[in-house]
């Protein structure tokens, strides 16, 4: 591996320690339940460029400044996406490797084949219609909320909003606008989470393998309104089974796990800041709650990760070639060069991305109206909910990529009609 080198730099950037052989575990329980005060860590001894493991014994690099990540992000010539020269070194069975390994999609491809996936995708997620989204998300609350438990004391009840209401409203949604079988989407549902989880590779994509497939067998037959069916029977992009599977797979697990959690961790916001909990500066709506969330403490906290195709000096630190440099979204929107506090409709954060692998527009805007109504409907059926614990005895699930609850427990007032 090439070393890393570095060159005293004023301000910010300049860090106050220098050891390299010393790389941050992203994937250890610590981190997951500090990030932020691990990345002001980070900036302090490292600067822009942290040596980090992505998973033990696998090294790279973490971009925490907000303009590196940038230029890195629009740079595909020097930091292109595609995974495949690193993974001719590292095990077929590591466990992370669903998560970033080479697949025929818009996220992992280059050039023309980039291209072409990226408009299928899009193309097919623009005839959303958002009027009709609203509706289903709605459909899904209401369906949801009704049958919440209704055992408890005499006044209260109390449960765990992920597993009652965020994941399965966000999978029954990402189901119908992918125009997917409920029998199927339950095994999809479980493959994503076993992706973020670092299920191995194999158990993975045979997960959704089998689903997609099945799904593709029924839209050539039955095709319906629905996103399955126009990348199917895409004449333009004219995709094989194998890579509209993997479209599949970057659609629902794009949508599934960052979906469930953006809404969970606005959630929390919501339920534990003074400025809603107090109503201190008055109405706050929720899509600027979203937007707080997407810069503070985005879903998919580090991603969008680039290979160097060879030794390139960036911010005075030399990064390896075919090593993988992923960019922190969280950190880099909270680079205090760059975060201003304003977040509401802010163009700034990274949440979605960077540069040509961004998240495209149409699964941008799908996946705010899906976070901003799930929420909304929630706290207008049950206003008064407040949060079961303390914030700081919340579990966060360990993982370098995902910021994500393990459980979100709330209570909320016993209908009178149910009350022992």
């Amino acid at each position: 591996m090439t070393s890393r080198q570095t060159q005293p730099r004023p301000g910010i950037d300049q860090p106050a320690a220098d050891h390299r052989s010393d790389r941050v575990p992203l994937y250890s329980a610590e981190f997951a339940a500090d990030p932020h005060a691990a990345y002001y860590e980070m900036r302090r001894r490292y600067g822009s460029l942290v040596p980090i493991e992505i998973y033990p014994g696998v090294p790279a690099t973490l971009v925490i400044g907000y303009q590196t990540a940038v230029r890195i992000l629009s740079d595909p010539d020097h930091f292109p996406a595609d995974p495949r020269r690193w993974q001719e070194k590292v095990p077929d069975d590591l466990p992370i490797l669903p998560m970033v390994e080479w697949r025929p999609n818009a996220l992992r491809s280059v050039g023309l084949e980039h291209l072409r996936y990226r408009k299928a995708t899009n193309d097919a997620l623009e005839k959303v219609d958002q009027h009709e989204l609203h509706e289903m998300v709605e459909r899904a609350a209401a369906a949801l909320i009704a049958q919440f438990p209704t055992v408890g004391d005499e006044y209260e009840r109390t449960a765990d909003l992920i597993s009652i209401y965020v994941q399965p409203l966000v999978c029954t949604v990402l189901n119908e606008i992918l125009g997917c079988p409920p029998e199927i989407g339950q095994a999809i549902a479980a493959a994503s989470a076993a992706l973020f989880d670092s299920t191995d590779t194999e158990t993975v994509n045979n997960m959704f393998g089998q689903a997609f497939l099945k799904l593709v067998e029924i839209k050539r037959i039955e095709p319906g309104d629905d996103v399955a069916t126009r990348l199917v029977h895409d004449s333009e992009a004219k995709l094989t089974d194998e890579e509209l599977i993997h479209q599949f797979v970057t659609c629902f697990s794009a949508g599934m796990e960052p979906g469930q959690n953006l809404i969970a961790n606005s959630l929390l916001l919501m339920l534990t800041d003074s400025r809603f909990t107090g109503n201190e500066l008055g109405f706050i709506p929720t899509s600027a709650v979203v937007d707080e969330i997407l810069a503070m403490d985005p879903p998919l906290a580090n991603y969008c990760i680039t290979y160097p195709r060879q030794p390139i000096l960036v911010d005075g630190v030399w990064l390896p070639a075919n090593e993988p440099v992923i960019t922190s979204m969280a950190a880099c929107s909270n680079d205090p060069r760059m975060n201003t506090g304003d977040y509401a409709g802010n163009g700034w954060n990274l949440g979605w991305g960077a540069g040509p692998h961004q998240c495209p527009k149409h699964a941008r805007s799908a996946a705010h109206r899906i976070a901003v109504d799930a929420i909304d409907e929630l706290l207008d059926s049950v206003p008064e909910l407040r949060l079961a614990v303390p914030a700081a005895e919340l579990e966060w699930r360990p993982g370098g990529f995902h910021r994500a609850l393990a459980e979100l427990p709330v209570v909320f007032p016993l209908d009178p009609r149910h009350r022992i």
